[in-house]
């Protein structure tokens, strides 16, 4: 009981991603540099990153450089790349120019040789180095991790959604702008296995027993998804042909060399997926890439076509049953693949957003259930997550200080399963679903964006509703009361919302055991029900998430 209530705690902890409850955040100046787009960050787009860095394992210390290609959104002579300040900046480069710079906590502002003309091309080159911030408990307060494997051996990783991939390299640290395709040179010791995003384009030798691994991502990427692994790494591969149109994938899985076996037997879970995935979601994002499962020393995170894998080939949640419906799968295998749709195509542009990626992609484990377990699994397992649901903040975090919002997993996992069955129309829904993915493909959205979206195609204003989930910390509350009058029963019921004029259909189930539609609204309305016994009643709690509040008799 004691290690199924660690792991427990353990899983809320991961749900939460470091959602602390701070109702009275205080913001400062360097939250705002880290979250705003200001006009400084806003005047270039990042077209290209290539970056290249040396990872020395004994000392616990970085170098390298990032060469940062652009397009000038306006004129402009001064710009901000972001770098945390425990890393030192040697020097940056603008062609054969040096730049001037000056820093303000993790913000780099550079003046540059020559003033910026709206629609030039240039580049800039930032070399680094530093000791990095060690990673307290990853990957939910990150930075690097340097470990030993379990033969005493060392074991690298890099996880930093959140804090930011300036924690280990310079970028413009920002989720709005996203390089379209970024090159990854990584120099460790010769006997170990450098595995990276994307495709390994070379390996060679470099100086002082040390070798190069370059790799190269073909598609947008946002900047947290962009990861290094270093250890005795072993490589075994599979291919999945599209259930849509027939092209070849590479999956590529990347264990330690003891675990090789393990995982051959493990990994087979993987194909299904994407068979369902496909199926309801749409063709995968990234085939030029590939996809890939790389063990790490932490639990996971969703580094595009480099997947970062910790659940110790175990099913469930290292081991444990938190969905309540069986031990059927790896947790950690579905939910971070699952980002790849949620979170790596389609990308949110501030972390207030965040649901996005974290609900959606939550509410995608609940359609593999289905897909391969049945309807009924799959209802079970969403209203297993239930109580989860804090209610303490909204979803939606504060804009432009880095600040994302509560329950983005659970809640908003269960804010899709109610409006699939609002918008009662299932093959509707799975084309709403597959139509986000194609039309928002490799770009960066807002909540409103995807919220309009939905509602447009569904032919329904979802607005309120959406409002009432994600801006508000309750969701709505269905306040009823019953009262017998012999062989009648009266219900008396309303919608107790922040939201004004909200109304959202839901079901309840007749004398005969059906179930039937009614639209509560802020207003008091009545059933009057013949030859019904209060004990019988009951609204649909199962195929929507509300609270419910019986308030007389």
């Amino acid at each position: 009981m004691k290690t199924n209530t660690f792991l427990f705690f353990i899983f809320l902890s991961f749900l939460s991603q470091a959602q602390f409850l701070t109702p009275n955040r205080t913001y400062t100046k360097a939250d705002s540099l880290r979250g705003t787009l200001n006009s400084y960050r806003s005047c270039y787009d990042v077209t290209y990153y290539d970056l290249t860095i040396k990872v020395d394992i004994e000392n616990k210390f970085i170098s390298g450089n990032n060469k940062i290609y652009y397009t000038a959104v306006d004129d402009f002579s001064v710009m901000q790349i972001d770098l945390f300040d425990n890393l030192q900046i040697e020097k940056i480069t603008y062609g054969e120019q040096t730049c001037t710079f000056k820093r303000e906590f993790n913000a780099v502002f550079i003046t540059l040789p020559e003033k910026q003309l709206k629609g030039n091309k240039n580049s800039i080159q930032i070399f680094y180095s530093g000791n990095p911030q060690i990673a307290k408990n990853p990957p939910w307060d990150g930075g690097f991790s340097f470990n030993k494997d379990d033969q005493g051996r060392d074991w690298i990783g890099v996880s930093c959604e959140g804090l930011g991939a300036s924690v280990w390299y310079p970028n413009k640290d920002h989720l709005s702008d996203e390089p379209d395709s970024m090159m990854i040179r990584t120099i460790c010791r010769e006997d170990l296995l450098c595995v990276a995003n994307g495709n390994l384009i070379k390996k060679y030798p470099a100086e002082n027993g040390y070798r190069q691994f370059d790799w190269f991502v073909s598609y947008p990427i946002n900047n947290y998804n962009v990861s290094i692994n270093i250890g005795n790494y072993v490589n075994f591969n599979q291919q999945y042909t599209s259930v849509i149109d027939g092209e070849k994938l590479a999956l590529d899985y990347y264990v330690l060399d003891y675990n090789l076996d393990k995982a051959k037997k493990h990994f087979t879970q993987v194909i299904p997926m994407m068979e369902c995935y496909e199926k309801y979601l749409g063709k995968y994002p990234f085939y030029k890439d590939g996809f890939a499962l790389v063990e790490t020393s932490y639990l996971g995170m969703e580094h595009q076509s480099g997947i970062a894998y910790g659940n110790k080939f175990l099913t469930g949640y290292l081991g444990y049953d938190y969905s309540e419906i069986g031990m059927n799968w790896d947790y950690i295998v579905i939910h971070e693949s699952g980002h790849e749709w949620w979170g790596n195509n389609v990308s949110v542009k501030d972390i207030a957003d965040l649901w996005v990626h974290e609900g959606i992609c939550t509410y995608s484990e609940a359609i593999y259930v289905e897909c391969l377990f049945g309807y009924d699994k799959a209802i079970e397992y969403t209203n297993a997550r239930k109580n989860d649901v804090g209610n303490n903040r909204p979803v939606i975090g504060d804009y432009d200080v880095n600040n994302e919002g509560d329950d983005i997993y659970n809640k908003g996992f269960l804010l899709m399963h109610t409006l699939r069955h609002v918008v009662n129309n299932d093959s509707l829904w799975w084309e709403i679903i597959r139509g986000i993915q194609k039309d928002f493909a490799y770009k960066t959205v807002t909540s409103k964006e995807i919220e309009n979206y939905i509602s447009n195609k569904s032919g329904k204003d979802l607005t309120k509703i959406f409002d009432q989930y994600l801006r508000y910390a309750t969701p709505p509350v269905l306040e009823y009361w019953l009262k017998q009058k012999g062989r009648k029963l009266e219900v008396w019921y309303r919608w107790q919302t922040d939201v004004n004029d909200f109304a959202m259909p839901i079901k309840y189930r007749t004398a005969k055991g059906e179930w039937e539609w009614i639209t509560p609204t802020n207003e008091w309305q009545e059933l009057s029900l013949k030859k019904y016994r209060k004990k019988d009643f009951k609204f649909d709690d199962v195929h929507f998430y509300y609270l419910s509040a019986l308030t007389g008799d």
